[in-house]
């Protein structure tokens, strides 16, 4: 297994970048910024919201032991429909969304679902078993260890989930959401 997952982010320049988490991340080295889908990884897993289905233990090797990389989308949630379009036209990686989870960054604090790219870069690697590298990441944050604060039981949870059906099943037990028919 790997020491540490490679992190990438496709910049969509869609919001202020002294205010944007993955841009800080890029300047402070944690992360790869790319501005071109042509420079993005080959192979492994990209964060998007809308594709339906979960990062669960069956996508976990890819990342591991199969040499992936790990890419957030980072785009204003104003145009994530748009955004999550034309990125996946362009990439042969894996989409994936996180299960519920709360913003720490102070615009969401405390909204289901409402992260920072910094915030669920940060959760795909502590559902994956790399947690110090988690905290690496949102260390660069005055808010970041609150995340961990905010979300201890679920992340716990999620991350001892043996499947991605019991994963999607847990968050009926630490959010009230209506359960799909």
């Amino acid at each position: 297994m790997r020491e540490e997952v490679p992190v990438h982010a496709i910049w969509l320049a869609q919001d202020d970048p002294k205010k944007n988490t993955a841009v800080r991340l890029s300047r402070r080295g944690d992360i790869k910024l790319h501005e071109k889908f042509n420079k993005l990884p080959r192979r492994g897993i990209i964060l998007e919201p809308l594709c339906g289905k979960v990062l669960g233990p069956e996508d976990h090797s890819l990342l591991l032991d199969q040499g992936g990389s790990l890419v957030g989308l980072d785009c204003s949630w104003a145009h994530i429909e748009d955004s999550v379009s034309q990125v996946m036209k362009n990439t042969k990686l894996q989409g994936r969304m996180l299960p519920l989870l709360l913003a720490a960054n102070p615009v969401n604090w405390g909204k289901p679902g409402k992260m920072t790219t910094a915030e669920a870069l940060s959760a795909s690697l502590f559902l994956i078993g790399k947690e110090d590298q988690a905290r690496k990441l949102l260390s660069a944050f005055r808010w970041g260890e609150q995340f961990f604060v905010l979300n201890k039981e679920p992340l716990e949870a999620y991350s001892a989930a043996k499947s991605s059906k019991e994963l999607v099943e847990l968050q009926f037990e630490f959010f009230d959401i209506e359960r799909p028919e």
